[in-house]
């Protein structure tokens, strides 16, 4: 019998480039994503007509999910939709605050600002970070926090700070930057001059090494393990019609 050899396309996904200076961000989940992104630039009012994609990232951004804010509140009201929807969804650090918010989650700002490289500990099992150690090291950057997972999520990862990743149905997100790399650790970082401490600041700049970020590289994993889920929700979705 003949078979079909075809190869697989690769996963759709749908990149909502939440960062006002976007051209970093673009840069850095391009790198990760082995996958066909479309990209959206979110600030400028971007964002795709339907949900035709295997799967949906939403980045990092200086702004917060409770700004009051048009192109948020469009942005919030997409995502929602599109999980409703059942298309896998990835969340980080805005991305993560702002799934938190629309699940039914909660979103707060911090009393002290968490930058730099620091460890996080997975709490339980989660197949975003399979093939992550226990206690990992990522670099941070954050002065919201997700306070609440929403109601029947399961948080995955944790520190000194509070919640670093959760998982409700197909919508999964990390409060960490597994994207970065150097270069923009050290423009973000010095981009904090009117926030933090010149002292801080330097301490941050001077933990900017090769040996942690090489030790942070771990966690991009999650990235292919997003891949990985968004491709089998697709073949079910294909068997099922």
């Amino acid at each position: 019998m003949p078979t079909d050899m075809s190869p697989v396309s690769e996963p759709r996904i749908a990149l909502l480039n939440a960062a006002h200076e976007a051209e970093a961000t673009s840069r850095n989940f391009r790198r990760e994503l082995d996958a066909d992104i479309v990209e959206f630039h979110c600030p400028s009012g971007e964002l795709p007509d339907g949900f035709a994609f295997d799967g949906v990232v939403v980045t990092g951004s200086r702004a917060s999910v409770y700004w009051d804010r048009e192109w948020i509140g469009h942005l919030k009201r997409w995502v929602r939709e599109a999980v409703a929807a059942g298309v896998p969804a990835l969340g980080v650090c805005y991305g993560h605050q702002l799934l938190a918010d629309v699940l039914g989650g909660r979103v707060e700002p911090m009393d002290e600002y968490e930058i730099g490289y620091r460890t996080v500990q997975q709490d339980g099992e989660n197949r975003l970070l399979d093939g992550v150690t226990d206690d990992f090291t990522v670099f941070t950057t954050h002065s919201d926090r997700v306070v609440d997972a929403p109601p029947g999520a399961t948080v995955f990862a944790r520190n000194d700070y509070g919640i670093h990743g959760f998982r409700k149905g197909r919508a999964f997100a990390v409060q960490f930057h597994p994207e970065y790399d150097m270069e923009t650790a050290a423009t973000v970082t010095r981009g904090k001059a009117d926030q933090l401490a010149d002292e801080r600041i330097r301490r941050v700049l001077d933990g900017i090494t090769v040996a942690n970020y090489e030790a942070a590289r771990e966690a991009s994993r999650l990235f292919g393990n997003f891949l990985d889920y968004v491709r089998e929700v697709r073949t079910d979705r294909a068997t099922t019609g």
